[in-house]
Order: C-alpha cells, then structure tokens, then sequence
C-alpha cells in the first residue's frame, strides 16, 4: 500500500547520532505524499548534544512536515481516541524506549502516543537504535516482535566488534517498512548483516 495521503505520526527518541540517518526519511515520506505528524520524547523535545540543538531538531521537523511537534505527553493523548493517524513510526526508537513499550508503560508523549495509537489496532513500525538490543533488551524486542500491530524496520547489529549488543536499523527501510506494515505484513528478512 502506498504512503500517499495516509496521515502517519512520526516519533523521534533520543538516540542523537541516528537523527542524521532519520531525517531524509521523513523528507521522503512527505514528498510521497504523507501527511506527517512529527512527535519527540521529552528528552529529544528539550535537550542540545553535539549532535545538534533541540530548537533546530524542532525546527526541522515542523517545517518539512507544517505541523506543530507533539513534545509534551498531554498532546500525545488525543492520538487514539481522535483517531489521528494512520500509523505511527518510532524512529530512532531507543532501548528505554523499547523496554516501556513491551512493559506497557507510557510515561512519555512517545510511549503514551503508541499506546493511544495502538487502541485502533493501527499498525505502529520501529526503528531500533540501541546499544542493548542483544543485551538487556533482547527480551523486550522480542515480546514486541509478538505483539499485534507492531513492526520493525529491518536491524542488525552496526558495530559487533565494538558494541556487541548494539543493534540499529536499516533507516533507509522506514518507506518500505510503512508500506508493508499498511498490508499487515513485516518487511523482510527483519535481521540482516551489516
């Protein structure tokens, strides 16, 4: 199924140095034809790292989408019950991100913003990037790998000999990954080398 005209949220986690990787990514998707509603962790919303600045982060993601950046958990809550998307992206989505999802906890306008989504079993598509996902999260990407409605972007492992854990996806997989996910369906192979 194709993007266009489909209204997908996209939420932004912190991990800072995939941003890079991400943003081309939602350029894409708008110029395909998608409605975007662009939505950042709290942490992402606020914080400047050497990977750039919170403001300019903002700036970016509200003037390639025209819409105003879901930053706070309040604005996230509207999603399910308004029936807002479509379906909704977490990319990059971080191992603490991961963990809450596959725990059922929604303490963020990320979290809280799959929840409500996942209400109208909608499909929502990850894009992991952390250093723990063959680690402490191994368990959590598998309980979401289960789940209804949830699809991963295809991963690997970016650094086996540095990070051994670490596992990031392939970003420049996101469209196909969304247009799968429209069908019901996983993207395939969903592990891949490097």
């Amino acid at each position: 199924m194709t993007v266009n005209q489909k209204t997908i949220g996209f939420a932004i986690t912190g991990s800072f140095c995939t941003f890079k990787r991400v943003f081309p990514q939602i350029e894409e998707l708008r110029a395909c034809g998608a409605k975007i509603i662009p939505i950042m962790s709290e942490i992402s919303y606020t914080t400047d790292t050497r990977f750039g600045k919170a403001e300019e982060h903002i700036d970016f993601l509200e003037n390639v989408t025209g819409e105003k950046v879901i930053g706070k958990i309040k604005d996230a809550e509207p999603i399910g019950p308004k029936k807002l998307l479509d379906l909704l992206v977490v990319a990059p989505c971080t191992g603490n991100t991961i963990s809450k999802l596959a725990n059922g906890i929604a303490d963020s306008s990320v979290t809280l913003a799959v929840k409500s989504h996942l209400r109208n079993k909608r499909p929502v598509v990850i894009g992991v990037s952390t250093n723990d996902g063959l680690g402490n999260n191994a368990k959590n990407i598998g309980i979401l790998a289960n789940m209804k409605n949830i699809y991963f972007v295809p991963f690997g492992q970016d650094d086996f000999k540095e990070k051994e854990n670490s596992l990031v996806a392939n970003m420049e997989l996101i469209i196909p990954t969304i247009e799968m996910a429209l069908d019901g369906k996983q993207l395939q192979p969903m592990v891949f080398d490097y």
